[in-house]
C-alpha cells in the first residue's frame, strides 16, 4: 500500500523563512524553510520539560495560598502546555508567549484535538509576544512559580552571542530574576551545552540536567530553582 503524502495546511511568511503547517492522516508537521521543526508523533521531551516545573506546583502542602503562575516560552503544537496544565491546580495562572500568531490559529483549530484545546483552557492567557519581552517586564509583586522554556532553537553556544536575548549572561539574570523564591526555570535543549550550564550555575543558583526517556535521540533539559534567600552571581 502507498504511503499518503503529506498535504499542506496552511503556511506563513516568517523572518525565519516559510513557516509551514502539513499533516498525514493523524499526524502533524511544522517547518520553517523546509526544515522540521517539530512532528506530533514524538514529543516526549516536550512534555516532560513542562512536568519538571510545574509538578512542584500541584502539591499545595507547606506552600503559601497564593495560586500559582507559570510562564511559558514557545506554544508548539501544545503539548507543553498541555502538560503544563495537567500538573497544575483550578486556579493556577498559565501565560503563553507565542512569537507567530499564526502558530496560535493553528493550535486552536486544526491540530486543537491532539492537545484536548489546550489553548482554550480557562487557567490560558496567550500572547503573542517575545518571551525575552515578557520576562523583562515582569514586575516585582508579579514573579512567577515556574518559567519554561521550549523554544524550537534552545540554548547553542557555537551560535549565539555572549548578549544573547535569552540564553547570553544577562538574560538569564533577569529570567532568575522574575522567578519568586525557590521558583523553578526548565530549559529545553536539543543536546547538553557544558557551556551553556557553567553560564547557568554562575548566577548562584541550583542547576541539574535531566535527559528524556531511555532510548533514541534524548534531549537535555537544564533545570533551576531560584533560593530562598539573595541570589550572588559566580565569576
Amino acid at each position: 500500500m502507498a504511503t499518503r503524502a503529506w498535504q499542506r495546511l496552511d503556511r506563513v511568511d516568517t523572518e525565519e523563512g516559510s513557516l509551514e503547517l502539513r499533516r498525514r492522516g493523524d499526524d502533524f508537521l511544522i517547518l520553517v524553510d523546509g526544515r522540521v521543526l517539530m512532528g506530533s508523533a514524538s514529543h516526549r521531551s516536550e512534555l516532560e520539560v513542562a512536568v519538571i516545573a510545574c509538578r512542584p506546583l500541584g502539591d499545595r502542602s507547606g506552600r503559601a495560598a497564593s495560586r500559582p503562575r507559570v510562564l511559558i516560552g514557545g506554544l508548539g503544537m501544545g503539548f507543553t502546555l498541555r502538560a503544563a496544565l495537567d500538573e497544575l491546580p483550578s486556579d493556577a495562572e498559565v501565560t503563553v508567549a507565542e512569537l507567530t500568531a499564526r502558530i496560535v490559529d493553528w493550535c486552536r483549530g486544526p491540530m486543537a484535538s491532539l492537545t484536548d484545546h489546550a489553548v482554550d483552557d480557562p487557567r490560558v492567557r496567550v500572547h503573542v509576544a517575545d518571551v525575552a519581552d515578557v520576562i523583562a517586564r515582569t514586575p516585582a509583586h508579579a514573579r512567577w512559580d515556574a518559567i519554561v522554556l521550549d523554544l524550537y532553537e534552545g540554548p547553542y553556544v557555537a551560535t549565539q552571542r555572549p548578549d544573547d536575548p535569552l540564553f547570553g549572561k544577562a538574560a538569564l539574570r533577569r529570567t532568575i530574576d522574575a522567578l519568586r523564591p525557590g521558583g523553578i526555570l526548565s530549559i529545553w535543549s536539543e543536546d547538553r551545552e557544558q557551556a551553556f550550564e557553567r553560564r547557568l550555575r554562575s548566577l548562584g543558583v541550583d542547576v541539574r540536567v535531566e535527559f528524556s526517556g531511555r532510548g533514541g535521540r534524548r534531549h537535555a533539559i537544564y533545570v533551576a530553582q531560584r533560593p530562598l534567600g539573595p541570589t550572588s552571581s559566580r565569576r
